[in-house]
């Protein structure tokens, strides 16, 4: 079908003054080959956006653009239907809410640069709708039955709740009991008001919860053999004694918990394995729950007990970081001698005491028991006296001196570790697993790819399991989408994900567990989940200029892409969450979405105007990211900050998805310089697209390459990192970044 073009232009909230609205329009009519150009203050209006309507219907329009305020306000506003192609051109923050009407000290050439500017953006605009068409939701038959791997409390909580809302559910826990290590505690951590006392383990009403439940299907002793598919299509394969089946789950819920930290790596500091009477805080448990707490070199009971807070965690040696529950548990097991041996003292040896939140009340419920005693201070060393009997000597204590605490039994507070750590000592990297009924074996990754905990046993390209970050947990977003992992509609939930409580554990399945409802319902009808949650595009691969380059597969953060022996790639639809990555990764142009393609950009880069070289009017291209920048710009213009009028911004879906090719086309139409503005990346990234602002400086390595190649200043193209609560730099590092350039003089290919 034809574009045929409607362009609407606002003239309220300020873009009047500072525009000529007569001769926007006048450019438009001539310029745009569009069908008609209308002009209203009140564009957002009910009224007005009735007459849209009424012109798409009576005039047969597909592309509408609207040049007002921000595509961030109004959202729902203007749409359409999935027939119309619908372009938001924020001309009052872009334009007129950053005009800066005294930039020139002509003061008489500053209106005109601003015409300039609107006039640009207009053209690029229409050359996004008129290059792009309504994309086509891609809809298959999907499943919504849900898949929980892990029978503790965080899996539990999230099979009830999906149940409980209508949901099939399959829970595979490989111990012969559901329960996790809520079965294996004598009592938990206080999880009500007035937290002070402790109570019963969850698992109990959990499991009654679970079993009266037709919704829930439950497979103990049982592993998952192999996983492949995508949401709405995953084909799980489930291994147990009785043999194997495969059931396919639109969603996964992974809450296969924890492990406790090895003690043995403990032996040296604290003499665990070395000392009869050093046990882990998780004998102590078990010797609670079985009713008798002994010391293990005579099985007599201990006339003192001392109990080392962070042993192996927050240590550069062992764990890095605070497991979270270890020092409250600490407490619970100061309690449990109090109430079973009520004549053997305990001493708590600390470096700090972590009990936040309503928990201080916990905290302060330990205190006021007779017979405990809390000590500041670290450890320097346990030794072993007569009739097995143990010191320990702490330094830096509060009372600034050397102490030495004699006791009968030491028990160590050791740190929780993800089950999806890798020990990669002791995991030899494999290419093939067993994954066919008759034995046979086929590959599952690529080489090179991530070696996995082997949970999932994912078939994917880039690896058997989730990806993770250098601890072993899960890597996701943990800032805005906490649940997600880097593998779409497979989310982790309790203490695999971050080390927690089984108080947050509960949360933490529920939250999961909307986010597998969310992903089966979108995946039924083709659309994406975050950060672009409702988009149909999804990439569209010109195989047959393919070179098997593997960039694409070897790029996408989410795995949605596996390739053939030769190196083809073989999308996966329904895992891709139309970042674009894949697009900026192709030195071919192959990829392109409906609505966002090579042409598309190229086609905006071209129509902006660009004066000659003796007009000393510059042109600066700036590519900034849909999920930090742009935002971060909009609260600038909010507040009128204001940006120079030599620049043009083309948003772009992420810094991940801006091809080399895109900086070429600047340079060679004219651009005196490109920037770019992504998320932040590194350990503590924000990139919603994970990798995509990692990716992005990785290219412009091989950019800055180039342009030493052509004789070109370096500085002309650069990357920079933002974050939302940037916004008040953004301005400045744009503004900062034209004026270095300009210092360097115009583009020498200005005129060629």
């Amino acid at each position: 079908m034809d574009a045929k073009l409607g362009v609407y232009i606002c003239s309220g909230c300020g873009i009047n003054d500072v525009l000529d609205i007569d001769a926007l329009t006048s450019m438009v009519n001539k310029e745009l080959g569009c069908q008609f150009c209308k002009v209203d203050p009140l564009v957002c209006s009910d009224d007005f956006v009735s007459k849209i309507k009424t012109d798409i219907e009576s005039e047969g329009i597909n592309r509408v653009l609207i040049a007002g305020c921000s595509p961030r306000y109004f959202a729902d506003k203007f749409k359409f239907g999935a027939d119309v192609m619908v372009d938001r051109l924020p001309l009052r923050e872009y334009v007129a809410w950053m005009a800066d009407m005294e930039f020139s000290t002509d003061l008489d050439e500053a209106p005109e640069l601003y015409q300039e500017l609107a006039e640009d953006y207009l053209k690029m605009s229409a050359a996004r709708v008129k290059n792009s068409t309504p994309p086509t939701a891609i809809v298959e038959e999907t499943t919504k039955d849900i898949l929980v791997v892990g029978g503790g409390v965080a899996g539990l909580n999230a099979a009830l709740v999906a149940a409980d809302n209508g949901y099939k559910v399959t829970i595979v826990e490989k111990e012969a009991e559901l329960g996790g290590w809520s079965r294996k505690f004598k009592a938990v951590i206080p999880q009500q008001s007035p937290y002070r006392d402790l109570q019963t383990p969850p698992h109990v009403e959990l499991i009654e919860a679970v079993k009266s439940n037709g919704n829930i299907t439950v497979k103990l002793s049982s592993r998952v053999k192999k996983t492949s598919g995508q949401p709405g299509q995953f084909d799980v394969a489930i291994k147990n004694a009785e043999g194997s089946e495969t059931i396919r789950v639109g969603a996964i819920i992974q809450a296969t918990g924890w492990v406790p930290y090895n003690p043995e790596k403990l032996t040296d500091k604290y003499g665990y394995g070395k000392f009869s009477n050093v046990v882990t805080n998780i004998a102590m448990e078990e010797m609670a729950l079985n009713g008798k707490i002994v010391k293990p070199s005579d099985g007599s009971a201990p006339k003192s007990i001392a109990i080392i807070h962070c042993a192996g965690s927050r240590d550069k040696e062992h764990l890095p970081y605070c497991s979270a529950v270890c020092c409250r548990a600490a407490l619970k097991h100061a309690l449990y001698v109090r109430e079973m041996m009520p004549d053997t003292n305990v001493f708590l040896l600390y470096k700090d005491i972590r009990s936040p939140g309503v928990f201080e009340q916990f905290y302060e419920r330990v205190q006021e028991e007779e017979g405990i005693f809390l000590t500041k201070g670290d450890v320097t060393q346990v030794a072993e006296g007569d009739n097995n009997t143990l010191s320990i000597t702490l330094d830096e204590t509060l009372l600034g001196e050397q102490i030495v605490v004699d006791v009968e039994m030491l028990v160590l507070a050791t740190g929780i570790v993800p089950t999806s750590k890798v020990d990669e000592e002791a995991v030899a990297e494999e290419e093939e697993v067993e994954v066919a009924e008759d034995g046979k074996k086929e590959k599952s990754k690529a080489s090179g790819a991530e070696v996995g905990a082997q949970i999932l046993n994912l078939t994917y390209r880039q690896g058997t399991d989730l990806p993770t970050l250098k601890y072993g947990f899960p890597d996701s977003h943990f800032i805005c989408f906490p649940y997600e992992t880097r593998r779409t509609g497979i989310y982790a939930a309790g203490a695999v994900r971050a080390p927690m409580d089984m108080g947050m554990a509960k949360n933490d399945g529920l939250g999961a567990a909307l986010k597998a409802m969310q992903v089966v319902e979108a995946s039924a009808v083709g659309t994406a989940v975050h950060p672009r949650s409702g988009d149909v595009s999804f990439p569209d691969f010109f195989m047959q200029r393919c070179t098997q380059c593997k960039r694409c597969t070897e790029d996408c953060p989410f795995g949605a892409l596996d390739e053939d022996d030769k190196g083809t790639p073989m999308p996966n639809p329904l895992r891709c969450r139309r970042c674009g990555i894949c697009f900026g990764a192709c030195p071919e142009r192959i990829i392109s979405f409906a609505d966002y393609s090579p042409n598309m950009v190229s086609q905006m880069i071209k129509s902006v105007s660009m004066p000659e070289e003796d007009d000393e009017r510059p042109r600066y291209l700036v590519f900034m990211c849909e999920n930090d920048a742009i935002p971060a710009l909009d609260i600038a213009a909010w507040y009128r900050h204001k940006i120079n009028p030599w620049v043009r911004i083309i948003p772009v879906r992420c810094i991940g998805a801006v091809n080399t090719v895109f900086i070429a086309d600047a340079l060679s139409s004219g651009f005196d310089g490109i920037l770019m503005l992504g998320c932040k990346r590194g350990d503590d990234y924000q990139c919603h697209m994970v990798r995509g602002s990692e990716l992005g400086n990785y290219r412009m390595e091989n950019v800055q390459e180039k342009l030493k190649q052509l004789v070109l200043e370096p500085e002309r193209v650069q990357i920079l990192e933002v974050e939302l609560s940037d916004w008040h730099r953004v301005p400045g590092l744009i503004n900062d970044f034209v004026e270095e350039v300009n210092d360097l003089g115009a583009n020498p290919y200005k005129d060629f």
